[in-house]
């Protein structure tokens, strides 16, 4: 790739390009200048370091991931909203091999906090998307929800769910979907 990239969004992307043909360990100053064709100190004009590289192409990967669906409806019915889930987690895993087991786990280090706590904002904003979508559902049943099962504990379970799908890299959401209809309509 000889493009000329000047802009943090261009390096992101020719990160995200990089990776997808190399693998993540392709990502370090001197590779990602290399390939959006500028010196070592344009890249550092944008990150001061590799780790905050990294962090942010992660960042990066999760919004392309879990951008949002072009189909409103999406976040109307939670049995929709859980197979999108399952298919932008499908996609992830294809378009970035290893992207959530590496995330997930080389993130958990200590000197790596800043990514942990962009990992944990991800993760607060999709659980807090499936709980908008619980609660805007006109589909669930009236009586679904009470004091002690809220539509957050059942999000909360969702969420549990599709991490340990993630990890088994199994993007098949039928039994999910199954308790969901089960437990809800």
């Amino acid at each position: 790739m000889n493009t000329v990239v000047t802009s943090k969004e261009d390096i992101l992307k020719t990160s995200r390009e990089l990776i997808r043909r190399q693998g993540w360990s392709s990502i370090n100053i001197r590779s990602v200048a290399a390939a959006c064709g500028v010196s070592v100190g344009t890249i550092y004009n944008y990150f001061d370091s590799k780790a905050a590289l990294v962090c942010a192409v992660v960042e990066s990967v999760w919004c392309e991931i879990f951008h949002r669906p072009e189909d409103s409806a999406v976040f109307r019915d939670t049995q929709a909203c859980i197979r999108w889930i399952y298919e932008r987690m499908e996609y992830g895993s294809k378009q970035y091999p290893g992207f959530f087991a590496m995330h997930s786990l080389g993130f958990m280090q200590e000197e790596k906090s800043d990514g942990k706590q962009r990992m944990q904002q991800t993760w607060r904003h999709i659980l807090d998307g499936l709980c908008f979508v619980l609660k805007q559902d006109a589909g669930i049943r009236k009586d679904a929800f009470t004091e002690q099962f809220t539509a957050e504990r059942f999000a909360d379970v969702l969420f549990s769910m599709m991490l340990s799908a993630l990890l088994r890299e199994d993007y098949a959401p039928a039994a999910v979907l199954e308790i969901v209809r089960r437990t809800l309509y």
